[in-house]
């Protein structure tokens, strides 16, 4: 993180909160300044830190250290999080589709999977829910999806680490938008066919959807092991995504030392913003990415639709509910695909 965009976070959390101003006591003596108190949450969530391990070289108690970490990620949700964790709005589609089509995959809005956040601090009635048999140790559930460029678009924290992938979906609100119809809508081309709705890419685990494009497992021709080895590079975007926000905030790869699980889903969602927030101040993959010199694409972006009347919304939502869980479309769309990719990458 830079100091410039460091100092913008201060400088937004101290409008957003006088706890994150210099304050007096009753004798006139001046508090901890707001440099110090983002100094420490900032060390305690990019390294890791325990809390009271601050005290030497801040000069804070570690009660007050805890104190930081709460009302820093607090204040980041509360001030950021309507710009960097938002759906992508029709300039973003726009951008996605370019990126997806320009690596084989027209309608891709990005890569789809699941990490997990180890809980030391776990209650012992809990544990069992929490475990998954072959971790053998409690643990949350991020789900998530990420672009080329590394940015989260969406992101769903909290399960119990004893659920699989498909419970983590059955609960997620990754399509609620698209169900209200507020969504932008992507018609796109594959293999001289139109489809009306992107995609993502996943794993084996998930269901045949339309909504999903999944590798084969098994591939016997020359055709399949190409569109396997394409997808399999494309869907590692949000495994990179994973690994990336573990480096950069080194308390997402150690164990949540907190009590609370409300505190430790802030500290995540926190720290996906701020994730979020340093890949938007480099620019450095979307400008490379981005050939304003190719040829158009035949992805196109389509404002949403919202309708109003109870009775007619609902006979909306089943309708594109049924499109998004559609089978036919998933087989036919992954059809088309590995024709694609064969046509734009096979040998010629």
């Amino acid at each position: 993180m830079r100091r410039p965009l460091f100092l913008c976070i201060v400088n937004a959390l101290g409008e957003w909160s006088p706890y994150f101003t210099t304050r007096t006591d009753a004798l006139n003596r001046e508090g901890l300044s707001p440099l110090q108190k983002c100094t420490a949450a900032i060390r305690q969530l990019a390294y890791g830190t325990p809390a009271d391990s601050l005290d030497e070289y801040l000069k804070i108690g570690e009660t007050t250290v805890v104190d930081c970490l709460k009302n820093f990620v607090q204040g980041v949700i509360d001030t950021y999080v309507a710009e960097y964790l938002r759906g992508p709005n029709t300039e973003d589609t726009e951008l996605l589709l370019c990126i997806g089509e320009g690596r084989g995959f027209p309608g891709m809005l990005g890569s789809l999977d699941c990490m997990h956040w180890r809980w030391k601090k776990c209650p012992i009635a809990w544990k069992g829910q929490f475990t998954r048999g072959y971790k053998g140790w409690p643990s949350l559930i991020l789900e998530a999806v990420a672009s080329q460029d590394l940015r989260i678009w969406h992101a769903y924290f909290g399960i119990a680490g004893s659920n699989n992938d498909i419970n983590v979906l059955n609960q997620s609100p990754l399509f609620i938008k698209q169900l209200k119809g507020q969504a932008p809508r992507a018609n796109f081309f594959v293999n001289d066919k139109e489809y009306q709705h992107g995609y993502y890419l996943v794993d084996g685990i998930y269901p045949e959807w339309a909504a999903f494009v999944k590798t084969i497992s098994m591939p016997q021709t020359e055709k399949h092991k190409l569109f396997a080895a394409h997808q399999k590079g494309a869907r590692k975007d949000v495994e990179r995504a994973f690994g990336v926000l573990q480096g950069r905030f080194s308390i997402l790869r150690r164990l949540a030392r907190l009590y609370d699980r409300g505190d430790i889903q802030k500290v995540m969602i926190a720290c996906i913003i701020l994730h979020n927030m340093v890949v938007e101040d480099k620019k450095e993959a979307a400008a490379n990415i981005l050939d304003l010199n190719k040829e158009a694409g035949t992805s196109i972006v389509l404002p949403s639709v919202f309708t109003h009347g109870d009775i007619q919304v609902f006979a909306r939502v089943l309708q594109r509910d049924a499109r998004i869980r559609d089978c036919g479309t998933h087989r036919a769309l992954k059809t088309d695909l590995v024709e694609h990719i064969w046509k734009k990458f096979g040998p010629k």
